[in-house]
């Protein structure tokens, strides 16, 4: 009798390893689907305000993005018109922090995320997200060199709706390289600890950001090389989000600045946003939390390349 007692005790108030991971993930997908459900509310909220919006900073709201760029790319798409609704990410991860999965999701795009570690790529495939939506998700470390047949092989050439590049690392390089594709929104993931600049660090096939320097601010490339590349490119810069990492870009032919004049080219100097977050560390890989100029200061001695000089130099050498 007391044997029974217990036995039932155990199963009211304790549960099995695979009981208690089945209610993780269900709790998980509940949490997913009201940050889903409150996403469509901004989304409405957005389009009825969407005339008084200045900056694209002002139509920021967060539900699978890292930071706000989820309610940027609504508010974009709302002002472009972008006949092609297929969209390019790179640097995804397990895509549950990412630019285009609330694109996916909330207005049925389809895409391709690239990814270099396996196991991120393996998750991605075996969510229930692969099943739903038209997403293609490959295993690639991506180079200059790689890139435009990574797309090609694929199935993505032409025009697409939308690239978003980060890769913290040859971002400049790799968007440069891309010609299999033509996308009518860009966004670039930006180191704002270069500041206006226009440099990049030096291309380097296999570079990895935490190997690179022990501070983990080398890495990436200056918002002032991704404007002069935008140029060349054909495309206006147009702002970047608060956090100040993410740089946005539309292209020119696709701009009607009488259609939309609360939506218009901007400045360098204008559209930069210095980011507030602290991600430095030391040579033993704790957080050593620098702002603004001590950031640089901690990387003055690696080398960049300075795009409208084409030459390499010593950040000190610039400052």
């Amino acid at each position: 009798m007391m044997l029974n007692s217990f036995k039932s005790f155990l199963k009211k108030y304790f549960i099995t390893k695979a009981e208690f991971q089945k209610e993780i993930q269900l709790i998980k997908k509940e949490i997913q689907a009201n940050r889903f459900l409150l996403g469509q509310v901004k989304v409405q909220q957005l389009k009825e305000s969407v005339n008084s919006i200045s900056s694209i900073q002002e139509a920021e709201f967060q539900v699978f993005s890292q930071f706000g760029d989820d309610g940027i790319i609504q508010y974009l798409i709302q002002q472009i018109p972008v006949g092609q609704q297929t969209f390019i990410e790179f640097g995804v991860e397990r895509y549950t922090e990412a630019n285009t999965r609330f694109l996916l999701m909330n207005n049925n795009w389809s895409g391709l995320v690239i990814d270099g570690d396996k196991k991120n790529v393996d998750f991605i495939q075996q969510d229930e997200i692969y099943w739903r939506y038209d997403l293609t998700a490959v295993c690639s470390f991506i180079t200059a060199e790689n890139i435009n047949q990574l797309l090609v092989s694929n199935g993505f050439v032409g025009e697409v709706g939308l690239l978003s590049i980060d890769i913290d690392g040859n971002d400049y390089w790799v968007w440069k390289q891309i010609t299999s594709v033509s996308p009518i929104l860009v966004i670039v993931e930006y180191n704002s600890a270069f500041g206006l600049l226009p440099i990049t660090i030096p291309y380097q096939a296999d570079f990895v950001r935490t190997k690179a320097h022990f501070s983990n601010l080398y890495w990436g490339t200056a918002l002032g090389a991704l404007y002069h590349l935008a140029e060349e490119k054909g495309y206006y810069f147009v702002g970047t989000n608060s956090a100040g990492n993410n740089a946005y870009f539309i292209r020119k032919d696709k701009l009607n600045l009488d259609a939309t004049p609360n939506l218009s080219p901007l400045t360098l100097e204008r559209g930069f946003t210095e980011s507030k977050f602290r991600e430095s560390r030391n040579q033993y890989n704790a957080l050593t939390f620098l702002r603004g100029k001590n950031r640089i200061k901690a990387i003055e001695d690696c080398q960049v390349y300075h795009v409208l000089e084409d030459k390499i130099f010593k950040i000190k050498e610039l400052m």
